[in-house]
């Protein structure tokens, strides 16, 4: 299929975005276009105007600011993943980055673009709650919003409202004394996951946070235990999930990666800890 017809912006600078938005609240914003350009084809999304933010170089850099890595929204998946250091910089996002989509699609897609996309089966968002990230957001107002915690509402739902354009998603540097490991099970390597699993510990406990599973990144904290022990509260937190079948795998199939995949991202994180 074809799109409808919209107008499209080429636009240089953030307050060109905000007019734009302004005038015309119909207003889609595009970097990589990995997933509106295959709605608008589709005709799922319908916008008037299409307002395209890669030439604004104030989103272009990745930065390491105040003990994150700074990732400007139109840094595009590619280009973190060739970023110097970044596996000693932070571990947990250089071992996610390669099971994002394939070298094609991570050429295009940007980091942000992921992200406020809100996939629950997607590999950034998991990141970023497992590393307790923060959304730097533009307001019209010319004010800037941060988020944390709970800016995944629901699938494909974020708590960004309709005029605040993603600035920019920090990533906490790596921290000394503690341990990260990720892994991930899906039908071919670069689909979304079935399920996935990013861990964080230290000596005293671990934050095993897990996706594709419930309707957002859920995680739990596990305080020093046993393998057997935390087998033993993987299981209910498996079960607190509320997984779903679909025709991928089946609910009880997803509980069962949980509780196996899980225990062994903890137990590699554990091993990880400098």
């Amino acid at each position: 299929m074809k799109p409808a017809r919209f107008d499209y912006y080429n636009v240089e600078t953030i307050d060109q975005v905000h007019k734009l938005i302004a005038d015309n609240p119909d207003v889609r914003v595009i970097a990589g276009g990995q997933t509106l350009v295959p709605m608008l084809s589709m005709r799922l999304a319908r916008p008037s105007a299409v307002v395209d933010i890669m030439r604004i170089d104030q989103l272009s850099k990745i930065d390491e600011k105040a003990g994150s890595i700074r990732v400007g929204a139109a840094v595009r998946q590619a280009a973190l993943l060739a970023w110097p250091r970044l596996a000693e910089k932070q571990p947990l996002l250089a071992a996610a980055l390669p099971w994002v989509g394939h070298a094609q699609t991570r050429n295009r897609g940007t980091i942000c673009g992921s992200i406020a996309h809100a996939d629950p089966s997607a590999e950034l968002p998991l990141v970023l709650v497992a590393l307790n990230g923060v959304v730097r957001a533009f307001k019209q107002t010319g004010k800037t919003s941060s988020a944390r915690g709970r800016l995944f509402v629901g699938p494909m739902t974020t708590a960004r409202s309709d005029d605040e354009i993603i600035e920019a998603v920090l990533f906490p540097l790596r921290e000394n004394g503690k341990g990260y490991a990720f892994n991930e099970f899906g039908r071919r390597h670069g689909d979304f996951a079935i399920v996935s699993c990013a861990a964080v510990a230290d000596a005293k406990e671990v934050r095993l946070t897990v996706g594709g599973v419930a309707d957002r990144p859920a995680s739990i904290q596990i305080q020093a235990a046993s393998d057997a022990e935390a087998a033993l509260i993987l299981n209910d937190f498996a079960w607190s999930l509320q997984a779903r079948d679909d025709l991928h795998a089946s609910a009880e199939y997803r509980r069962q990666l949980v509780r196996q995949m899980g225990l062994r991202t903890i137990c590699e994180a554990r091993q990880c800890i400098a």
